[in-house]
C-alpha cells in the first residue's frame, strides 16, 4: 500500500510501477517459462480467472496464481477436468513442480503427490496436498 501511495504521488499514473505481476488489459494473461502462469483476468460472467484451459497440457498440469491468496496452485487436466491443489509442499512449504507422468514433485527433499487426488506416495512430507475446488467456465479455469 505504501508503495502504490508514493509512486502515485511521485509518477503521474504511477500505480502500475509497484505491480509485481504481468497482467494484460484484455484479461488473457500471460505464461511464463516453467510451466506458471499468471494475471488470468476474469472470464464474461465475471469469475476471477486462474488460467485458460488450453493453457494447460492434456495429461499434464501447470502452477498458476490463485486469484483470492497468494499462494500458488498446481493445475492438473484430464481431458476438460481440471483438478487444483495448494503448490505448497506441506512438508516444509516449498512450491511443487508441475506433474510429470501423473506425479508432483517437491523440488526441496523430494516428496512426491498422485496429481489424480493430490495424496503423498513418498515422504518425507506425511500428509497429501490441499485440493482447491475450480470448475471450467468456457474456456477459462476458475475456482468454484
Amino acid at each position: 500500500m505504501l508503495c502504490g501511495v508514493m509512486v502515485a504521488l511521485a509518477v503521474p499514473g504511477g500505480l502500475a510501477a509497484c505491480s509485481s505481476g504481468s497482467t494484460t488489459a484484455g484479461g488473457t494473461g500471460t505464461t511464463t517459462g516453467g510451466g506458471t502462469t499468471t494475471g488470468a483476468g476474469t472470464t464474461p460472467g465475471g469469475s476471477a480467472s486462474i488460467a485458460a484451459l488450453a493453457d494447460v497440457p492434456d495429461g499434464g498440469g501447470l502452477i498458476a496464481g490463485n486469484p483470492s491468496t497468494s499462494k500458488p496452485l498446481v493445475l492438473v487436466r484430464t481431458g476438460d477436468t481440471v483438478k487444483a491443489y495448494d503448490a505448497a509442499c506441506p512438508h516444509a512449504g516449498t512450491a511443487v513442480q508441475p506433474p510429470e507422468s501423473g506425479v508432483i514433485t517437491c523440488p526441496n527433499h523430494g516428496s512426491q503427490f498422485n496429481a489424480s487426488d493430490g495424496a503423498v506416495t513418498k515422504g518425507p512430507a506425511t500428509k497429501g496436498l490441499a485440493e482447491v475446488a475450480v470448475k471450467v467456465e468456457g474456456d477459462q479455469i476458475v475456482l468454484a
